[in-house]
């Protein structure tokens, strides 16, 4: 498999986690989403991803997947142990139910495309540029924060005391908090968690600062 990704990219960052949770060897391919304009705009990469967007999933047989939480549900399906969600339906919802409030509703809003087009075309300055990142994620966070605060089902990770699908989408977008400077303060289980999925080979070898073209 070659995995298109960007280092700093949260939505390749949870790929690459749940790739490394399953097992699966791949190689990365980087795209630079900043150089010369960037390289997700370039005519061979929109072939692969006609929105210009990382990460995309090339499998042997040629096939390439979009979308980091299809791509999740994919390797999910087609290499189901070790499992990243839990075997009963409820809990499978729940817990889609915390990666999808990250992916749906704090990241889109706050991605490369989203802040460029504030600076860029509507003219933000780079301050409230980031007030902007900084609201979104901080407000976002503190939503999940109560939830797994008063959940009986979260244990050492988001579910239970075995790292899975949440994880994989939530400490990229942790890890961007911090990036940012975002206050994180008033987060202690998120936090708690974040650091225990930190300590794990899995977390540590997918983190932005681990791979080819981090800079």
């Amino acid at each position: 498999m070659k995995l298109f990704s960007y280092f700093r990219s949260s939505a390749s960052y949870r790929v690459r986690i749940a790739l490394n949770l399953k097992g699966l060897s791949y190689e990365t391919v980087p795209v630079h989403l900043l150089k010369d304009g960037g390289e997700q705009f370039l005519p061979e990469y929109r072939k692969l991803n006609a929105d210009a967007l990382v990460p995309s999933l090339q499998l042997p047989d040629g096939m390439v997947l979009n979308q980091s939480l299809a791509i999740m549900e994919y390797l999910e399906e087609a290499h189901p142990a070790p499992a990243l969600l839990p075997p009963h339906a409820d809990d499978r919802a729940w817990v889609r139910s915390l990666a999808l409030s990250i992916a749906c509703d704090i990241h889109p809003i706050d991605n490369l495309r989203v802040l460029r087009y504030l600076q860029h075309e509507m003219g933000v300055s780079e301050n409230n540029k980031n007030r902007w990142y900084r609201h979104w994620v901080e407000q976002g966070l503190a939503s999940i924060e109560r939830v797994l605060a008063s959940d009986p089902r979260v244990g050492e990770f988001c579910f239970g005391d075995t790292p899975g699908y949440a994880d994989c989408v939530l400490i990229p977008q942790v890890a961007n908090g911090q990036r940012m400077q975002c206050d994180l303060s008033g987060l202690p289980t998120i936090l708690r968690i974040n650091q225990a999925c930190l300590q794990l080979d899995a977390f540590a070898r997918a983190s932005p600062a681990q791979q080819a073209d981090a800079e």
